[in-house]
């Protein structure tokens, strides 16, 4: 008996390995993937301009990564106290232009000294709408009034055509990039239910139309569909009912590993997860003898691990295990 609608996942022209340097942008379904990425130990940037929604704004400021242009005090605007960049998240905002600008240039040099090593790119459009300033796109409007604003849908033709130029010249850079491209499962119901629906409806016919172009460079992931069909039910959401919850999350993720990981990195995956667990085990008694041997095992393990699969970085990992054995140590000693 089945109790869902299971989603065919195509396979794409390229898989993930442990090897890539990943980035991550678009939604906050960018930042939830991303986080499990990094978990997982893979090489992964996640959202340097904070979280972006529509296509216009992520195409704008991946170009401003491969220009290098770092931003400067004139792109800044004051609002209620704080200056703001309309080209990212509020999380950069700060009381002064100084502190602002800080924030934004030191994550987006971060990201930019990269963008030649970058191997695949996930982006995650969240909507096909977007708010013009004075005929500008924006990427937040920072709680600015509202009347201040064009709002419009862009057009499928205009959102792939963007696309499709960007990939272009990014390859021109980077030829070694891949694309793999989604649509975030979480609703906009602001704008209404019929316009969330003519909203993703768009970015699904855009991401199609991109991915046809450039067959060889860009893929599609279903992570809308994982949620709309495989999770039908208010239970897989969170509490307002919108954004999916941790457990639907990591069905998404679970769906992208067996699908989208090479063979080998589905391997380390498994033998990394185990290793994790050892790792965030906690003792009833830490001062035993038995925990003891249990770390020094533990210990061993990743030194066998770290030799298998010499990409993964554990340093961080050793070091904290060393420092309680080595507190444990001396408590018994005293």
């Amino acid at each position: 008996m089945r109790l869902y609608t299971p989603v065919d996942i195509s396979p794409a022209p390229f898989r993930f390995d442990y090897q890539d340097e990943i980035l991550l942008m678009g939604s906050c379904f960018a930042d939830n993937m991303g986080k499990i990425l990094e978990e997982e130990k893979f090489r992964v940037d996640i959202n340097p301009f904070g979280t972006l929604y529509n296509p216009a704004s992520l195409s704008a400021a991946i170009r401003r990564l491969l220009g290098g242009e770092t931003y400067g005090a004139g792109e800044l605007i004051e609002h209620e106290g704080l200056f703001h960049s309309l080209d990212h998240h509020g999380q950069f905002s700060a009381p002064d232009a100084e502190a602002c600008l800080a924030k934004i240039n030191e994550r987006f040099i971060d990201a930019a000294v990269w963008i030649n090593a970058y191997s695949r790119l996930i982006v995650t459009f969240g909507s096909a709408y977007v708010y013009r300033l004075e005929g500008r796109i924006v990427a937040n409007c920072h709680k600015l009034p509202e009347r201040l604003f064009q709002r419009e849908r862009l057009t499928v033709e205009a959102i792939a055509e963007d696309w499709i130029t960007l990939i272009d010249e990014f390859a021109a850079v980077n030829p070694k990039a891949r694309w793999l491209l989604t649509v975030s499962p979480i609703r906009h119901f602001r704008d209404g239910a019929h316009e969330n629906q003519l909203s993703k409806a768009t970015l699904l016919l855009a991401i199609d139309q991109i991915q046809r172009a450039r067959p060889g460079r860009v893929a599609y992931f279903p992570a809308y569909e994982l949620l709309m069909d495989e999770l039908r039910d208010y239970r897989f959401y969170a509490d307002d009912l919108v954004h999916p919850s941790l457990l639907a999350v990591r069905h998404v993720w679970e769906r992208f590993a067996e699908t989208c990981l090479t063979a080998e990195s589905q391997a380390a995956l498994q033998e990394w997860q185990a290793l994790r667990k050892a790792l965030e085990h906690r003792p009833l008694r830490p001062e035993s003898e038995a925990y003891r041997r249990f770390a020094h095992q533990t210990l061993l393990k990743m030194e066998r691990f770290h030799e298998k699969f010499p990409s993964f970085d554990l340093a961080k990992e050793k070091a904290s295990l060393l420092r309680q054995v080595s507190i444990i140590t001396e408590e018994k000693a005293n």
